[in-house]
């Protein structure tokens, strides 16, 4: 039986989505935890909250270095706000970049993206919902809302947060009794599964997850030229800009260089200006460090002798706009250096160039399963059936045991200073909740993505690769790509086969296009039920079935068993640990006519005359002769018995009845007579062939207890 529970669940989702759920207007309780019910509660009851699904206990801190009992975890407390001091202000004076400063976790690059949401008002209160605060019907309760993997999710939390020595272990503000910044790191942990699965990232995975953008990664040591532009474009649309500089071995980490930048730590971009300078324009960048200390000491920072040299009235300005451990710099110094710019665009919008134009999207979630599409890039021996397939005729899905998505770019581009024909469009590919896996010892999956080209100037359905292989163990990869009007297939994979995941893949295209999945409708080929009456059975089947049928002469679902495993047995190519008990039942169910759970001799030959059938699909698709199937043969073996099944259904069966990726003789057939039976039960109740089944409550027993 397949997970009904799990299918139904899944169903209600997809309507819950189609109406609205997972907006930002409409965001998913986390954990289904309603905060007004919950806040409510505690009210009327006069106690404070305390979070049962995030408690204040050890493992909520970590798993490793913030392990229960580790070193830096031993004497920690949790408290309140209102025992820490006796004033605590939820955001006081506003919510500015001074309020974030780093803590005893590795978490520079989260920090990084709350300062600079800090500079448009409107994104942080869309994250930081208004209206919380510590005096006016405080119950220890709080909320915030995150961008996650496509869908909006509201996170409550309670107030309890980690205190050693008497100080927040982790994030805190400057000002000691503001704690808006200490709370919105809880709710992230919480999300992620712990404080200590937030140690180490990247700036646009919060850039994303405070904004539901799109962020792209430029590579300092070669810049596009407008760099310069493209970041005071990004700055002037709002966009989330975050900087880093590469380390080369572990000894790097957060190492100072010598005009005190950090290695491996994560910064944000607030601004540019252009000054005077010795009568030329000189380009200045704003860089703020998340710690609130260690400053830029070169040409242009705070104390620099070129400000001396500026205009008194800009250059005071300039320094009364700057916050705590946030300084200036040239921008060619900038691009010396800081090894990689982050930038996340809020809109898609915002990823064209001068003028602002509207791009569509969608987005689809998707799976990678091992046995039935992980099957990895092209650098693996399993990709290069690519070119066999030419040979078998098979479509591509039968080729790459991937996912896949076709794009269809119908106009091109107005560029009028572009000679070039082609379409823009953005592929971002994310993989999801791999932070929650970090405390099982496991982590990010090298991803990333082919778009290829259905080519018609070569072989026939020839599949030529074409624009973008980037393969990167971050949450997300993305690439803008400019190509011909045409059909693309977009194929998300891990960079090595049998790595599972689910993913998000976004796609964003400037002018009008289509996009699908690219997968098989589920259809089912079944021939007429057999018409055979006792006289069209030969007499040697008859004589056997007397032997195995008994006094009776029926055939029950313990003699069934026996007569199979012993006919399996002597077919020494075939391998089989047997049928089970499960399997037989479901047999009898299929060919049973009479209610009786037994086979008479009509049954049986039709249900024999199947099975010798499939034993003929089995032998022909198991192409390397080891007597099991590869979840690549069993979904052609598959479609050749007349089921087409799309990948969502195919990665089931793989689940079902593969172990360790191989689908023995009986679990086939058992797979089978599965699907045989499911497809005749909807049949007689799709009574109009509309493919919509109805039924009551006495049919949906019957096939769900029976089947």
């Amino acid at each position: 039986m397949f997970p009904v529970g799990g299918v139904s669940a899944r169903i209600q989702s997809d309507r819950l989505k189609a109406e609205g759920m997972g907006s930002y207007e409409e965001a998913i309780q986390f954990m289904n935890q309603d905060f007004q019910a919950l806040k409510q509660e505690c009210l009327e009851g006069g106690w404070l909250f305390e979070d049962p699904c995030f408690p204040a206990e050890p493992p909520s801190l970590g798993f490793k270095e913030l392990a229960p009992y580790s070193s830096k975890t031993r004497e920690v407390e949790w408290m309140r706000p209102t025992e820490l001091c006796e004033d605590p202000q939820f955001i006081l004076g506003g919510a500015t970049r001074t309020d974030i400063c780093q803590g005893a976790l590795g978490d520079c690059w989260l920090l990084a993206a709350i300062a600079s949401l800090t500079l448009n008002e409107k994104l942080l209160h869309r994250v930081v919902p208004h209206g919380q605060t510590f005096q006016e019907d405080y119950a220890g309760i709080f909320h915030f809302q995150f961008w996650q993997f496509g869908e909006w999710v509201d996170v409550v939390i309670d107030d309890r947060l980690p205190v050693k020595d008497g100080e927040l272990m982790f994030v805190h503000s400057a000002e000691g009794n503001e704690f808006w910044s200490a709370l919105i790191e809880k709710a992230y942990a919480k999300l992620n599964g712990s404080y200590e699965a937030l140690s180490g990232g990247s700036t646009t995975e919060g850039f994303e997850d405070f904004t539901g953008g799109v962020s792209e990664m430029y590579e300092l040591r070669k810049p596009p030229r407008d760099l310069y532009r493209i970041i005071g474009k990004a700055l002037e649309r709002g966009s989330l800009l975050g900087c880093s500089i590469d380390i080369t071995s572990a000894f790097d980490m957060e190492a100072v260089t010598f005009k005190k930048l950090v290695k491996g730590h994560a910064y944000s971009v607030t601004g540019l200006k252009q000054v005077d300078f010795r009568g030329q324009m000189e380009r200045l960048i704003r860089v703020r460090n998340p710690w609130g200390q260690v400053e830029w000491t070169g040409a242009w920072s705070d104390n620099a002798p070129e400000w001396d040299e500026i205009d008194p009235d800009e250059r005071e300005d300039l320094h009364l706009q700057m916050e705590d451990g946030e300084f200036w710099m040239s921008f060619q110094e900038f691009l010396r250096q800081f090894s990689r710019l982050e930038i996340c665009n809020l809109t898609p919008d915002a990823l064209s160039g001068d003028d602002l134009s509207f791009w569509n999207t969608i987005k689809f979630h998707g799976m990678w399963r091992r046995g039935s599409t992980a099957g990895g890039c092209r650098n693996h021996p399993s990709e290069y059936t690519i070119l066999q397939a030419q040979c078998y005729g098979y479509t591509p899905q039968h080729v790459l045991d991937k996912p896949q998505y076709k794009i269809t770019l119908l106009e091109e581009d107005d560029d009028p200073e572009d000679d070039e024909v082609a379409c823009s469009f953005l592929v971002a590919l994310m993989q999801k909740d791999r932070r929650r896996y970090r405390r099982h010892g496991q982590d990010m999956h090298t991803i990333g993505s082919h778009t290829v080209h259905k080519h018609t100037g070569f072989l026939p359905d020839a599949l030529i690769v074409r624009a973008f292989e980037t393969f990167i163990n971050l949450r997300e990869v993305s690439a803008r790509l400019r190509l011909p009007p045409g059909e693309y297939l977009i194929v998300p994979s891990t960079f090595e086969p049998s790595k599972e995941a689910d993913f998000v893949l976004r796609v964003f295209t400037e002018k009008q296009s289509e996009t699908q999945e690219l997968d098989d409708d589920i259809s089912a080929d079944l021939e007429d039920e057999e018409e055979i009456t006792e006289d069209d059975i030969d007499d040697s089947f008859k004589s056997m079935f007397a032997q195995l049928a008994g006094e009776d002469m029926e055939i029950s679902v313990h003699e069934l068993r026996t007569i199979l495993n012993r006919v399996v047995s002597k077919h020494k190519d075939l391998k089989t640990d047997g049928f089970s008990m499960d399997s037989c039942r479901t047999m009898v169910n299929l060919m049973d006519k009479d209610g009786s759970a037994r086979l008479g001799l009509v049954e049986f030959q039709i249900l024999w005359n199947k099975i010798r059938k499939w034993l003929g699909v089995f032998r022909q698709f198991d192409l390397d002769k080891s007597g099991a199937m590869s979840s690549y043969e069993m979904r052609l073996a598959v479609e050749a018995a007349g089921f087409k099944l799309n990948n969502r259904l195919n990665q089931m069966l793989v689940a079902r009845y593969a172990e360790d990726e191989i689908i023995d003789f009986d679990n086939f057939i058992s797979c089978l007579v599965k699907l045989e039976a499911m497809f005749r039960s909807f049949q007689q109740l799709d009574r109009d062939g509309t493919g919509v089944a109805e039924m009551n409550i006495t049919e949906w027993l019957f096939i769900t207890m029976c089947g």
